[in-house]
């Protein structure tokens, strides 16, 4: 009896605290917090990235034969990651510079790298007074940038809730995933013939010219991702002037130059053509492949314009888009090209280097057809040896390409693309008796 006096004392004192929290609340709470972390218990599990994902699987593969043939990086003829030796010199400098800080760069980024950029994008006498360009977290970011951009300053057409982006079929795998988290509309134009495994000239021209007027057009500046099929310069001509006519808007994607040919003047005409027509168009543009910096992510989106004026007012935008995106971007890599393309040695073997590169991928682009037909096989595979850029773009469907996977250990995207960075004098004939077995009196064209 006294016990229970003595309980309910005690308990009659701890109410009187202000301290005192009831038991009972602890449960609420407890509840409370529960029932706040509950929504994750409904969060689906993604999809893998297609690319990535593949890149995955080759790892985890215990096959010694296996092959990467995916991800589109540049291998050397030993199959290793290769830096590039004028971006090892560059390198090298800014760790031996006393001067050099890790500071913030300023929301737009390194502004000597961006001119810098731009002139290699557009050339060494362009008007960077009317161009308006800031760094980018590499080609994806710039593609972020201005996707944003456009979706909030193109005027939509009659009758859209957004603003239509048209995507070559088939494009890079992310290109929907950016433009749709812009809020673009997404469509489609086609770009590829499967039963030539050729540009789709015809189509291309028909779907552009069947898009609503001031739509919004994207453009590989050149070694199209995946297909390696580029327009002449008279389709160039023609696609500008349907555009003009369309009243489009154009977005260049410039992720290959001089890696796609060699020679980075060459392979940037497409754009600079587009520029002399007087074209406002966007670049997103990407130092990843050309100068190795896969994991620097190191780019710029450009807009051109047509004073000094509306360049002002279009940074000024770019500026509020990156600000609460990313704030600024890193500056080890926009250090190495600026290192590189304001030293006259340095970038006189940066070119060489990537030559090296670009006439490696083009000897493993004929050797494969060549090895292909030693192999026995009688397809037509011309199509491959006209091809540009890192990628070859066989023909063979998602089929074939699962048993390339599961019987000889070859993992590359199930669309019949292959990095031919990922092929070598070493292992090319096994990929070739492999390919040839699972197209043996099968069809590469539709």
């Amino acid at each position: 009896m006294f016990k229970v006096f003595s309980l309910n004392i005690a308990l009659a004192l701890l109410a009187t605290s202000t301290n005192f929290v009831p038991i009972t609340a602890f449960a609420m709470e407890s509840s409370t917090a529960t029932a706040a972390k509950s929504y994750l218990a409904n969060i689906p599990e993604g999809p893998p990235d297609a690319i990535l994902g593949i890149a995955e699987a080759f790892k985890s593969c215990t096959d010694e034969k296996k092959v990467n043939v995916c991800v589109g990086a540049y291998r050397d003829s030993s199959g290793k990651p290769w830096i590039l030796p004028s971006v090892r010199k560059a390198e090298e400098r800014l760790l031996a510079d006393p001067s050099v800080n890790k500071e913030y760069a300023p929301i737009a980024g390194d502004a000597k790298y961006v001119d810098l950029a731009l002139g290699f994008a557009y050339g060494a006498n362009a008007d960077l007074s009317k161009i308006a360009g800031v760094q980018s977290l590499s080609g994806t970011g710039a593609c972020r940038i201005g996707g944003h951009f456009l979706a909030k300053f193109v005027p939509k057409p009659e009758g859209m809730d957004k603003v239509p982006i048209y995507i070559p079929n088939p494009t890079w795998g992310n290109h929907m995933a950016i433009f749709r988290e812009c809020g673009m509309e997404i469509c489609r134009y086609r770009y590829y013939d499967s039963s030539t495994n050729r540009l789709d000239y015809n189509g291309l021209l028909e779907d552009l010219k069947a898009a609503p007027n001031g739509s919004v057009i994207l453009l590989h500046a050149c070694a199209h991702n995946p297909t390696g099929c580029d327009p002449t310069m008279d389709q160039w001509k023609a696609i500008s002037d349907l555009v003009k006519e369309k009243s489009h808007y154009v977005f260049f994607d410039s992720a290959y130059q001089g890696f796609a040919s060699g020679d980075a003047e060459a392979d940037a005409a497409a754009l600079r053509f587009f520029v002399n027509e007087g074209h406002n168009l966007v670049l997103a543009q990407s130092f990843a492949k050309n100068f190795g910096l896969y994991g620097e992510r190191t780019g710029t989106l450009s807009v051109v314009c047509n004073t000094p004026e509306e360049k002002s007012a279009v940074m000024s935008q770019l500026k509020l888009i990156i600000r609460p995106m990313y704030s600024s971007p890193p500056i080890h890599g926009s250090s190495i090209v600026k290192t590189v393309l304001t030293d006259e040695a340095l970038t006189k073997e940066y070119y060489e280097n990537c030559k090296e590169m670009a006439d490696r991928i083009r000897s493993m682009r004929v050797k494969l057809v060549d090895v292909l037909k030693s192999v026995g096989s009688t397809h037509d595979w011309s199509h491959v040896t006209e091809q540009i850029g890192m990628f070859a773009f066989t023909g063979m469907n998602s089929d074939m390409c699962d048993e390339l996977t599961s019987k000889y250990s070859i993992f590359l995207t199930r669309d019949g693309r292959i990095s031919l960075a990922g092929l070598n004098d070493g292992n090319i004939e096994y990929v070739a008796k492999a390919i040839h077995d699972v197209t043996d009196g099968k069809k590469i064209v539709t």
